[in-house]
């Protein structure tokens, strides 16, 4: 199986159908995000990290999801004004995916069975980092938050490539 994200092709918060192929050149934090949850906090951090590193070609992109906990019940209208009024989130959400199961998003498919350890996302807020080339080359917990110093190397390390 390929670890190549750049032929999937995305739906935005918006509607609009994207490939991830669009972002090549830049490296892309990919995060299945809940409002619900005790990691949602970690939008400010995600937010933060945006700000800090967009510049040098990082890009988050939050994948709103609805399989852990029923913790993203809301519409794609209700995710974006949660997300800008209460974290001043900027930077891009998507179209609600499933992370796991039956309807288990291809990007997600090509996310768990690409990197190790593979397998299904176990939480809101698991992160992929994929490189400039569209290579899954990492992936976090969802304990790992934003600003912990082995995801802010591993995001820089891909930045300096």
């Amino acid at each position: 199986m390929s670890n190549q994200v750049s032929d999937i092709v995305v739906k935005t918060i918006d509607g609009k159908e994207k490939t991830l192929g669009e972002y090549a050149g830049n490296v892309l934090l990919i995060v299945n995000v809940a409002s619900y949850c005790g990691y949602t906090p970690q939008y400010a951090g995600l937010e933060k990290l945006h700000q800090q590193y967009k510049g040098a070609g990082l890009r988050v992109l939050g994948f709103p999801c609805n399989d852990f906990g029923g913790q993203e019940p809301g519409t794609n209208e209700e995710i974006k004004q949660f997300c800008s009024t209460k974290y001043g989130v900027t930077f891009e959400l998507f179209d609600k995916v499933h992370a796991k199961g039956p309807q288990q998003h291809p990007l997600y498919a090509r996310l768990t069975s690409a990197v190790n350890p593979p397998g299904d996302v176990s939480w809101n807020f698991e992160k992929f980092l994929v490189g400039k080339n569209g290579e899954i080359v990492a992936r976090f917990k969802s304990s790992v938050k934003p600003d912990s110093p082995e995801l802010i190397e591993a995001i820089e390390k891909e930045l300096a490539k």
